[in-house]
């Protein structure tokens, strides 16, 4: 649950910027998708430990 977002933001931003700016948008698109999955995913994991 912790590492859905990774993927799922890695081929959105991937998709969105190769539509809106080609090859290095979609670059671009996918290594901004990847940074925010992984910060997201990690606030999440964040999030559930200190629930218990």
């Amino acid at each position: 649950m912790g590492c859905l977002p990774l993927p799922i933001l890695f081929v959105l931003g991937f998709l969105i910027g190769r539509a809106v700016a080609g090859n290095n948008g979609a670059l671009w698109g996918a290594g901004i998708g990847l940074v925010l999955g992984i910060v997201l995913g990690g606030l999440l994991v964040m999030m559930i430990r200190r629930r218990r």
